[in-house]
């Protein structure tokens, strides 16, 4: 059995390295047979995609996708309230 510690750098390392996502800026953490997955990316798509990566990095523990989107502004893009 993995430590949670391997595992959530496995599963980091997948998200950095894997071409459908070549992510760096997710948080994984694992307790127990959960993953946490946690960060900010600026679309649905690519909030699934990464939560797809994980899952096969992770085969058998359930992943729990607690990635947050936002908005992303053209720069000099006024902010009108």
């Amino acid at each position: 059995m993995e430590t949670p510690h391997y595992v959530a750098a496995r599963v980091q390392r997948v998200l950095a390295e894997d071409d459908r996502t070549n992510e760096l800026g997710i948080r994984v953490d694992v307790r127990g047979e959960e993953v946490y997955l946690r960060g900010q990316v600026s679309s649905e798509e690519r909030r699934h995609q990464i939560e797809d990566v994980a899952q096969e990095a992770a085969p058998g523990l359930r992943v729990h996708n607690e990635i947050k989107l936002v908005e992303v502004r053209e720069p000099g893009e006024e902010e009108h309230l």
